[in-house]
């Protein structure tokens, strides 16, 4: 199963940049301790390549200013071969969104339900794979740890890494609706989750209200917050397993703490991780290369040094190498501690991070 199948299906104009000169903030007298920066990619392994291929990519990255990998696939010597170059190994996984179809067999009950009472097991909303579980009932919670601990247990998996986590996107990014042919200016209910039974028993326990019951249940803060609380739940108690085994737990999220919450209702400023890795896709937003730095600097700004963030940078965005190196500065100069890559990380990619970091 490949990562965010709508990453493919864009078809994204030029965008016109300018050379930027900036100089990095003043660091206040109680800033946290500065954190060691990090590079890092996300890879699908494929089984079964040589060892010599191994040992030469993941030197490479090395040397090239890489200096960990999350890998969305458990291959032992994709791991192995690189940590022995001194990478970090994280496993990579997919949290919220289980798509498996033997999970839907058995536990049908477990995923989300729209707004206009559509299960997620057997009607998915935008793609096929979006399968999200429902983030209220307690056997999700468990059947993650569980998948957790199974990752960690590996002596050759360093940490874990969080995907889609979160629940599905009421709101796309702006320019992905014309691959779908809707227009997002409101909440559409067949996009909105979760309004299963357990969700509304347990926010009717809390707040006295029937959710479905409400006129707008969409604008109800109440309603907003209990969803933001429930996804973090899950990755604080995901956190809590991690640091049973003594190992540092990130995930990606969306750009910045207001999109987040906005659109997918993730809430990733009050998680307990060790580091966050938003996916600052610039051209998803129909934004330039400069929005990169106005990410990073509220997703900074809103943590308060609480944890390193590295500004998810998408490759296919970037339409040169002048762009890209741009990109990676930015992100360091507004106070990212690292990027983390997505996308064909090849020769020329290697090469403009170097001089990028060098800068």
């Amino acid at each position: 199963m490949k990562k965010r199948t709508f990453l493919k299906q864009l078809g994204i104009g030029s965008l016109a940049l300018s050379e930027m000169s900036l100089k990095p903030a003043s660091v206040p007298q109680n800033a946290p301790k500065p954190t060691k920066r990090k590079i890092w990619v996300w890879v699908n392994p494929q089984h079964g390549e040589a060892t010599s291929v191994l040992q030469e990519r993941y030197q490479q990255m090395k040397a090239h200013g890489i200096t960990g990998i999350f890998f969305e696939a458990d291959d032992q010597a994709h791991f192995t071969i690189a940590k022995q170059q001194g990478l970090e190994t994280h496993r990579w996984i997919w949290t919220m969104n289980r798509g498996e179809e033997s999970l839907r067999k058995a536990h049908p009950e477990w995923y989300a339900v729209s707004r206009k009472g559509d299960s997620c097991a057997t009607k998915p909303p935008y793609v096929d794979y979006y399968r999200w579980l429902c983030p209220s009932k307690p056997e999700v919670k468990a059947y993650l740890e569980n998948i957790v601990k199974t990752e960690l247990s590996k002596p050759y998996v360093d940490g874990i890494h969080l995907d889609y986590v979160r629940y599905c996107d009421v709101i796309l990014p702006q320019n992905l609706w014309k691959n779908y042919g809707i227009k997002q200016n409101q909440e559409l209910p067949e996009y909105d989750f979760c309004y299963c039974e357990t969700c509304r028993n347990n926010f009717k326990a809390q707040k006295g209200i029937d959710i479905l019951a409400e006129e707008n249940p969409d604008q109800n803060l109440s309603w907003r917050k209990f969803r933001y609380d429930n996804i973090s739940r899950i990755v604080n108690h995901l956190a809590q397993t991690a640091a049973s085994f003594k190992k540092p737990i990130t995930a990606a999220v969306f750009p910045t703490p207001e999109v987040a919450k906005r659109i997918v209702r993730q809430d990733w400023v009050n998680w307990n991780l060790s580091g966050v890795c938003p996916m600052i896709y610039h051209k998803f937003y129909k934004e330039d290369v400069a929005w990169i730095g106005d990410a990073v600097e509220e997703g900074v700004k809103a943590l308060h040094g609480k944890f390193p963030l590295y500004a998810g940078l998408f490759l296919p965005d970037f339409e040169n190498d002048a762009q890209l190196k741009q990109g990676i500065q930015l992100a360091l100069q507004k106070g990212a501690s690292g990027v983390s890559l997505f996308g064909n990380v090849d020769a020329r990619v290697l090469q403009v991070l170097k001089e990028s970091l060098k800068a």
